[in-house]
């Protein structure tokens, strides 16, 4: 089975601490823009808002 070229891999960051926690994938065709999601950080022990890097 082919890998679909269409889905990308994205690291998410925490705005406030800065480090990278989480690793997803997006449809590159769906969503051109950068993804936001409120996710958990483990050193701030509370959810927050994560940005996609490049």
């Amino acid at each position: 089975m082919a890998k679909n070229e269409k889905r990308i891999h994205v690291t998410l960051a925490c705005e406030e601490c800065k480090r990278r926690n989480y690793i997803t994938t997006k449809n590159k065709n769906n969503d051109r823009d950068r993804i936001e999601m409120n996710k958990y950080c483990r050193w701030d022990r509370k959810h927050t808002l994560h940005k996609e890097t490049r």
